[in-house]
């Protein structure tokens, strides 16, 4: 983590939010932070209403053009993988979106790292969660199921998958203890009240805190808790999407707001730990909400550009009178390509899935990469469709 500086009770004003404690003679005498309940009501200041509007319209402008989008999976797909390589490089994965795109073309093809293993996990946890809330409120159940499929199988296994911990944690370097960490979290102990309290809140449909206010506090709360002994980062900024869509305020997961966290690094821990510390929620607030801002302004931009693309490729792919449309599909789904998985999802053979992406070749539509991986399979980009896909931010400052 970025921040610096340990739990030192003249630090942390009791607020509110929590407070600094220590229990004397306990085996962890060590001081922490223990929050309070998530208060109900939070009075917003001018500042924080007016990025509540913009944030507002923002989302609402994503919302409406989703709803005009007659397959969902094309932007589904290539918003989940940059929400899922951008939530994991903030935990320190080093995964590319290319390296993870790839990956899913190749299917059966083993991970060629633990970081890229790591993303793919997240990939399954987030398309689980989506599942599981069409029919389950955001609850422990859900988490807890979600938390065991993003860490089975991957470097975090051994801390305990689909299990609250039992121990305490601590943030900070490497090598760091209670004493000189950046944040340490409530003991275990509290976790069933505070969690139980979270749970409470956020499914809450009396509650008059608009919604986006609502997920800020969620996930600040979240956050603060630590319930996991890894991937709470990663289980707390998914949450916010599935609030989302309960609240009918994002039917498809199409904002990844990780993204903008990630590229703000150093302030989103800055802003977590000011509430902490001097209860300035007003400023954490506006600060989830002008990334919320942030990221559905770009999350329009780049739908209508892969929107417009699709249509003009699939123009071209009808005069053929051939498999081009479904191949055209299918790269937008995921832009990189093999014969393999251009066989599956046709039902070509494999010399005509080789003279379908030869075709696309010609229109300028894919170019190869050459072979990668164990197995040496060939692999085959649409280059202007991952570039839209892989663009910089384009609302990040204004």
């Amino acid at each position: 983590m970025l921040y610096v500086g340990a739990v030192d009770p003249k630090n942390f004003m009791d607020s509110e939010f929590g407070r600094a404690e220590r229990a004397p003679g306990d085996k962890w005498a060590f001081w922490h932070y223990r929050p309070a309940p998530i208060p109900r009501s939070v009075p917003l200041e001018p500042d924080t209403v007016l990025a509540l509007s913009d944030a507002d319209a923002a989302l609402g402008h994503l919302q409406g053009l989703s709803a005009l989008i007659s397959d969902p999976e094309l932007l589904i797909g290539p918003y989940l993988t940059r929400e899922a390589v951008a939530s994991s490089r903030i935990e320190g994965t080093q995964a590319s979106l290319s390296d993870v795109m790839q990956a899913e073309a190749g299917e059966d093809a083993p991970a060629e790292s633990e970081d890229v293993l790591e993303v793919t996990r997240y990939l399954q946890a987030s398309r689980q969660a989506f599942r599981l809330i069409e029919t389950l409120p955001i609850s422990q159940r859900l988490i807890l199921d979600v938390h065991r499929t993003l860490l089975t199988g991957v470097r975090g296994e051994e801390k305990n998958p689909g299990e609250f911990r039992k121990s305490p944690v601590w943030v900070g370097r490497k090598g760091a203890t209670p004493e000189n960490a950046a944040f340490v979290p409530p003991l275990p102990d509290s976790i069933p009240d505070l969690i139980g309290d979270w749970e409470h809140y956020v499914n809450d449909r009396a509650s008059n805190t608009p919604a986006l206010v609502q997920c800020a506090l969620m996930h600040y709360q979240f956050e603060t808790i630590h319930p996991f002994l890894d991937g709470n980062g990663r289980i707390g900024r998914l949450v916010v999407n599935l609030l989302l869509k309960e609240r009918r305020r994002l039917d498809l997961p199409l904002l990844y707001l990780s993204g903008y966290l990630e590229s703000h690094r150093d302030e989103y821990y800055e802003r977590l730990q000011g509430v902490r510390e001097k209860a300035e929620i007003q400023e954490w607030i506006c600060f989830f909400l002008a990334a919320i801002t942030s990221q559905a302004e770009d999350g329009v931009w780049r739908a209508r550009r892969l929107v417009d693309l699709r249509q003009e490729y699939l123009k071209e792919a009808y005069k053929t009178r051939s498999n081009l449309p479904q191949l055209v599909e299918l790269l937008f789904r995921n832009p990189y390509v093999t014969v393999r998985n251009v066989e599956r999802s046709t039902g070509l053979t494999n010399q005509g899935a080789r003279n379908l992406i030869r075709r696309a070749e010609d229109r300028g539509w894919v170019q190869s990469i050459g072979t990668r991986g164990r197995g040496g399979r060939e692999y085959w980009v649409a280059l202007v469709i991952y570039r839209v896909i892989e663009a910089p931010m384009q609302y990040e400052e204004k």
